[in-house]
This record gives structure tokens, sequence and C-alpha cells, in this order.
């Protein structure tokens, strides 16, 4: 198969890809209990470098032994120990040809399992909506957290600083910022959970300030050479139908803003990424990102199929595709593509388990 777009180079800040194939973070509980990197994790990350993808971005690691964990085996960065232990991981990622980006995650409210406590601390004291996920061990509706103080912004802020440092010094070729999904950025951004009456709150460019300041902050620490991202969505773990309320025009002062800062790129999701993200006749997401930003745009949501990620790419749409579910099925999805082989399907029912998360896909038993 000739997927021209999706085999070409791409420089992304001071590295070329080979290919415009990434894999995107996802949760996988797979962790030690005190939150080190493992031997499986090493194991699961190393097959995607070794399937063929130019890039990997870890699952969300949590970056401070407060409030930021949300789920129970969740990896950390929060001190020396998971620094160490993630620097195995990182090797076997690099040998294997691929850029390796940790993504740091702090789940705010919508954190359903923390070892260090039992209190969740969010913008405002607004639970989130839905029920905990069961097959990440939460069960029932989010409690209501407790809203923060602006000292502890300030200390979040310095957490994740920290956690960028520690992931530079565990060897990883960049990091991306959790801002999508729900997770406490995104809470941030949200109007709904978002009920602040002081700076980081009320207007858009309040409910902004966190991430723009955030992002300057860890721009400052770890230099200009390094690679820094970040991922957006409108939808969230526990509201998967929400939308910014301003639509499009929401959007553009959005990626407006982040395109101006020190930003690399922006990795936005979707529940379709070919499709409309605002109504009929709008903008894909990803196609307001890129045009609006004028940054590097990773896609993601329901890009599986080769030739319809090679049509977003061709389109100019977006700049590099991100898979979930389909690199799990197929960690050599890019292989197959440029062979033209069929993938395999992804099963969710048999995936997504408690501390089981590779034992119970098909894929996933030579790790056990």
């Amino acid at each position: 198969m000739n997927y021209h777009q999706l085999f070409s180079d791409f420089k992304l800040k001071n590295t070329t890809l080979d290919n415009r194939l990434v894999v995107a973070p996802m949760t996988r509980i797979s962790a030690e209990d005190d939150g080190r990197a493992n031997v499986t994790m090493k194991k699961y990350y190393e097959r995607y470098a070794k399937g063929g993808f130019s890039a990997v971005i870890s699952e969300g690691i949590y970056p401070d032994d407060q409030y930021s964990q949300g789920y129970y085996n969740q990896p950390g960065l929060a001190n020396g120990s998971h620094t160490e232990s993630w620097k195995l991981v990182v090797e076997a990622v690099q040998d294997n040809g691929a850029l390796f980006i940790a993504q740091i995650m702090h789940a705010g409210g919508q954190s359903q399992g923390n070892d260090y406590t039992d209190e969740t601390i969010a913008p405002s004291a607004v639970a989130p909506k839905g029920d905990q996920l069961e097959f990440y061990g939460g069960q029932g509706p989010f409690p209501s957290p407790r809203a923060m103080s602006e000292e502890e912004i300030n200390e979040i802020k310095e957490a994740f600083v920290q956690s960028c440092l520690r992931a530079k010094e565990a060897g990883f070729d960049g990091i991306e910022l959790h801002g999508a999904n729900g997770y406490l950025l995104d809470q941030f951004l949200t109007d709904y959970l978002n009920q602040r009456e002081d700076q980081y709150g009320g207007s858009l460019d309040n409910r902004l300030r966190l991430i723009l300041e955030l992002i300057e902050d860890v721009r400052d620490a770890v230099g200009e050479d390094y690679l820094v991202g970040i991922r957006l969505s409108q939808a969230k773990v526990a509201d998967g139908e929400h939308k910014w309320a301003g639509g499009e025009e929401e959007a553009e002062h959005i990626f407006t803003k982040l395109g101006v800062t020190s930003l690399d790129y922006i990795h936005v999701t979707d529940a379709d990424a070919a499709e409309p993200s605002f109504g009929k006749g709008t903008r894909t997401f990803a196609q307001a990102a890129k045009e609006f930003s004028r940054l590097p745009v990773i896609a993601n949501g329901n890009l599986g199929d080769p030739w319809k990620a090679e049509q977003v790419l061709k389109n100019e749409q977006a700049d590099l595709i991100s898979l979930g579910t389909s690199a799990l099925a197929n960690p050599d999805f890019p292989r197959k593509a440029k062979q033209g082989m069929e993938m395999e399907a992804f099963d969710f029912s048999n995936t997504l388990l408690p501390k089981a998360f590779v034992k119970d896909h098909e894929l996933d038993k030579e790790l056990v």
C-alpha cells in the first residue's frame, strides 16, 4: 500500500521522525504499588518501537506525592526512585529507534485511587459528572473535591516543573502536559468545573491562565532545546459528550493563545478526528488546532484505518497521527500498514481490567 503521507519524514523540534505514526498515551495501571516503572512496562513500550512507531507517548504519569495520582498502580515521576525506574524503559524505547515522550498528569477532582491521600482537590468544589471507572478500580460517583487555594496552585505548578525535570533526567526526549480528558488542567479550563472568582476562574482567559503559566514555567526549567507539548480535548473521562461552550470561536481563542507560547506541538483527541468537532460544517478539532495555533499537531481519535489517517494528513488537518486501541491490538501497526496487511480488531471487553490490564489481551500474553 502506498501511504505516502503516513510514511513521510517529519521534523518535530530537533528530531526527524521517519513516519507520522505515534503511540497515544493510555492508562494502564501496571506500575509497582509505589509508582515505580517495571519490566512489564518496559516490554510494553518496547514493542511499539520495535513495531515501527516513530514516537511513543507514555501513559499519564503523576508528578507529586500529594494529590496528583489518579489510579492505583499508576506510574509516577514524583521522586528519585521513580526517575531511576524509568531509565530502563526509556532506554528500551530509544534503542529501538523511537522518540519517547513522558505525559505528566495531575488527576485533580477526577482521581479515583491515590496512595498518598483520600482527599481530592480541584479548581472548585464541584464533582466530575458521571461515575468512576470500574475497570480502573473505581466505584460509584466521584466525591466532591476541595477547592484549591492559590498557594496550592503554585505548589502544583512547581510539582509539574520538578516532574518534567525528572523526566529529562530519566532520559525522555520530551514531555507532554496532560490538559485533556477532565484531569486537573482541563478542570481549570472547563466552565462548569471552574467556578473560581480569582484570576484563575471566570473568563476564558482566566481559565486558561494556569495552562499558559505552566507551559512557560516548564520551558524555563527544561531549556529551549527540550521537547514540550500539550494534550487537549473537549470530552472528558466522565463526561464524554462535553463540548466547549463557545464552539469554534472558543477553539480559535484557545489555540491562538497556545500558538504564541513556547510549545513545540499540540496533541488533540476527539471521538472521530476526521469529523467536524463544533457542529456541521465546522473544522475538525485537529484542523482547528493546526490552523489557529500554527504549531505541529498530533491528531487522535478513530484513525486506526491507515487510509483514513492518510487523508487527515493529506488534507493538512494534522501533522502526526496517534493511535490508542489500534496500537494496542497492533503494536506493529506501521509495519502492517506499510505491507498492506490486515489489522487485528481491538476487543475492549477483554482488556481494561485492574492490575491485569496487560494480561487479558491476546497480544500481551508474552509479558506475563
